[in-house]
């Protein structure tokens, strides 16, 4: 018996066409803003190839199911959580249920869920992706076919986007551990796959540019925004060569792995290690000493969010993709001192 042969994709269709995701998406929902050269194109390439698009998917354009699906990393993440709860309150307000996925920083687990998503009848998608630029994710969500918001990853093809001023906030607080004498400041984020881990790297970047200071490269960690992953390049860090005299946790998860690591150190905050994390949490203000943060106001990004994308379903808007910025704010708490000199040496 031969080999199957596998059934040809949006992307391949994209390819042929020498079009791109979001052209060959407009053409098979019978949008009337492409032009029309691309358009014979794309649909050229649908005859030759046998493409046969999702019936459920094109029916979105006609159809309303009044429920909108949100995608996230992990749902146990406090930001995350009051991100969900204000955008609920504006789609129910507004008529529509809330479907939740998370996707763990998996890519199978959210090309499962985003197939899974393609299948069934949705009216719009709000989700954060590990990868932006990722083939197979890229396709995978141009293949829902229903009006998506991106939160905090650069626009892709047809979608909208809300994205947050890392970059600056991450500046802000390396300039301000700098002003406290701190040289060996080491950020711990996520991979540089995705846009906040990019602009964490490069606010760092900047801080230490206009003071005129090199970066040592080796306190700077970026793999994924998980606990264990801050705990675990914190205990190295500290216990090795040239420790940190303060770290930054640059994810909204991350600040309890920093802690842990601290701890199992028998180090003290401040007086040995200045922290600094990343979100305004039940943590960072209750530990003793209560923590500085990099705070983002997670409950408007979710209002905004929703008000985005009720925009494009309530108005069939056919505009470009919109990027909506949200800034942060250095909220000081008393995690940061001078470093001692025990720990300069």
């Amino acid at each position: 018996m031969g080999d199957r042969v596998p059934k040809p994709t949006i992307k391949d269709v994209a390819r042929a066409a020498g079009v791109s995701l979001g052209t060959a998406s407009r053409v098979i929902n019978s949008n009337a803003t492409v032009n029309p050269k691309l358009r014979v194109k794309v649909l050229e390439a649908i005859s030759i190839l046998g493409y046969s698009p999702n019936a459920v998917a094109q029916s979105m354009r006609l159809k309303t199911t009044q429920a909108i699906a949100i995608i996230i990393r992990d749902i146990t993440v406090p930001g995350f959580s009051h991100f969900i709860k204000s955008a609920q309150e504006i789609l129910y307000d507004a008529g529509y249920v809330l479907m939740l996925a998370a996707s763990e920083d998996s890519k199978d687990r959210e090309l499962g869920i985003l197939n899974s998503l393609a299948r069934r009848r949705i009216d719009g998608l709000i989700m954060s992706t590990m990868s932006e630029n990722d083939e197979d994710l890229v396709a995978a969500r141009e293949e829902v076919g229903v009006p998506i918001v991106l939160l905090d990853r650069e626009p892709t093809g047809t979608a909208d986007a809300i994205i947050l001023g890392y970059r600056e906030g991450t500046q802000q607080a390396v300039e301000y551990l700098l002003n406290l004498g701190h040289a060996r400041i080491a950020l711990i984020t996520g991979s540089l796959e995705t846009r906040p881990g990019r602009e964490r790297f490069l606010g760092y970047e900047d801080a230490f540019a206009a003071a005129g200071l090199a970066v040592d490269r080796r306190l700077m960690r970026a793999r994924n925004f998980t606990p264990e992953y801050a705990f675990v390049e914190s205990t190295a860090m500290l216990n090795g060569r040239d420790p940190p005299t303060a770290i930054i946790a640059g994810g909204v998860a991350m600040l309890p792995g920093v802690m842990r690591a601290i701890a199992a150190s028998n180090l003290r905050i401040p007086a040995d290690i200045s922290v600094i994390g990343s979100i305004n949490s039940e943590l960072s203000e209750l530990a003793t000493p209560p923590i500085t943060v990099v705070n983002v106001d997670y409950r408007a990004i979710g209002i905004e969010a929703a008000r985005l994308l009720l925009d494009r379903l309530d108005n069939a808007l056919e505009d470009p993709p919109r990027r909506l910025k949200f800034g942060t704010s250095l909220i000081i708490r008393q995690s940061c001192a001078p470093p001692t000199a025990s720990r300069l040496r």
